[in-house]
């Protein structure tokens, strides 16, 4: 009975329904390893996880030049892009500490 009158919408899935592309910039590494490995516990990786995959989805990953440069970000950037997503590259620039990298 509790669902039959259930009149608020889905939030995730509202906003799925609602754009026409989604661009997550900046993808820290945190996120990023959420997305690559299904985690949802919050709106925005819930709504990648509703994603129509028919419509763009695009990242740009941004986060210290020694996390980039680690091969499990190369890993799950590739395991995003093998579900079609598409990234935006990392630009050479001052880091938040100090460095200049990616």
């Amino acid at each position: 009975q509790l669902w039959k009158g259930r009149s608020d919408p889905v939030l995730h899935i509202e906003l799925r329904r609602w754009a026409d592309l989604m661009l997550v910039a900046p993808l820290d590494a945190n996120t990023l390893a959420k997305l690559a490995n299904g985690i949802c516990d919050n709106l925005l990786t819930c709504v990648i996880r509703a994603w129509d995959l028919s419509k763009p989805l695009l990242f740009c990953p941004a986060m210290n030049t020694a996390m980039w440069e680690h091969p499990i970000t190369a890993q799950q950037v590739e395991q995003l892009k093998g579900f079609g997503y598409t990234e935006i590259p990392c630009v050479v620039k001052k880091l938040v500490c100090g460095d200049e990298g990616q």
